[in-house]
């Protein structure tokens, strides 16, 4: 297998530091799901909690405690998948910041001992889990009881926006302002309110409040069919690479297939970068792929499918109708890493 993902660390504390000052005041939540979105977690943490990231959005337990173990204790992390009360008490055990977007988990959480940090989840219209509104005036009520009596802390409330429609996200942070007033209401005192992911948090000020939870763009993944990387003011922090195996005297073979993540419908749709310039890919096999041969191509010479001077991983996906998120994902994790640092 010659196929290799060159990280750009460096690159990566570029971004940290764009996103920085796109979003500020408020502070950058790194998310870091799916492995850093296929970019390697640890590597990539380390970096951002040298580059002064203090936040993480770890998606689930499991990951939370990952980026618990490279950082230690200092570092906030928020988790918002928590499956069974078994989780919920190893997420207090590891002091984790949790996200609460039903009556059951909140309960769990408070069982589980120790004074847990929560972030309570209105749902405000995208329904991805969260509280409904008529539910939340008792949910509330209910966390204000239980911060009472010493048992958890309400540190903040959050939810999701779809970022399909300006209209559509107003409504939403609508719906949020009006959970968040219902919660102050209860007698909660939340000092964080998070409602924006890359999108949403770049393009409108009003979005980003005391959290902006952003992963994609860190990494230089924008979105299909919007804002390109120069506007956005970031760059891919990732470069696909494969090595030409065989020639002949038409077409170059790299080693690099659908075994190792590339969707099998790029081929004839996109060109890659080459030592004589981009040349088309006609054919994605298995575990090797053709393009056309360039003026004195050798074996061993080494071929950018995405990155690095070839089509960005979004490039890729909106040739297939997807998103750059995607195509970074679908990357086995038997394809080799190569960080690159100054």
């Amino acid at each position: 297998m010659s196929a290799v993902l060159r990280v750009d660390l460096d690159a990566f504390a570029e971004n940290l530091r764009r996103v920085r000052a796109q979003v500020a005041p408020a502070a950058h939540m790194l998310v870091v799901k799916d492995d850093a979105y296929n970019h390697g977690l640890a590597p990539i943490v380390a970096r951002a909690w040298s580059e002064g990231v203090q936040w993480f959005g770890a998606f689930d337990v499991r990951t939370g405690l990952q980026v618990r173990a490279e950082l230690g204790p200092e570092a906030r992390i928020f988790v918002w998948i928590v499956a069974t009360a078994e989780e919920a008490a190893r997420a207090v055990a590891a002091d984790l910041d949790i996200g609460v977007g039903d009556a059951l988990l909140l309960e769990d959480v408070a069982a589980a001992g120790g004074r847990a940090r929560v972030h309570l989840k209105i749902d405000s219209g995208l329904h991805r889990n969260g509280v409904r509104p008529e539910h939340w005036p008792d949910f509330v009520a209910r966390a204000a009881a239980l911060e009472a009596d010493g048992i958890l802390e309400v540190v903040g409330i959050w939810s999701h926006i779809a970022e399909a429609s300006d209209a559509e996200d107003d409504a939403a942070r609508a719906a949020f302002d009006a959970a968040v007033q219902t919660a102050q209401e209860a007698g909660l005192r939340p000092s964080l309110r998070h409602l924006s992911a890359s999108a949403a948090a770049f393009a409108r000020p009003e979005f980003r409040y005391d959290l902006a939870r952003i992963g994609a763009f860190a990494y230089g993944i924008r979105p299909a069919g919007g804002p390109g990387e120069p506007e956005l003011g970031v760059r891919p922090i990732a470069a696909l690479t494969a090595s030409v195996i065989r020639l002949d005297d038409e077409h170059a073979v790299i080693g690099i297939g659908a075994l190792d993540g590339l969707p099998s419908t790029l081929a004839g749709l996109v060109d890659v970068r080459t030592p004589g310039g981009m040349r088309p890919l006609r054919a994605l096999g298995l575990e090797q792929s053709i393009v056309d041969r360039w003026e004195d191509a050798a074996v061993g010479d080494v071929v950018t499918v995405y990155g690095e001077g070839a089509a960005s991983a979004t490039d890729l996906a909106e040739r297939i109708g997807s998103i750059g998120e995607e195509i970074a994902l679908r990357i086995s994790p038997l394809v080799d890493r190569d960080y690159r640092s100054s």
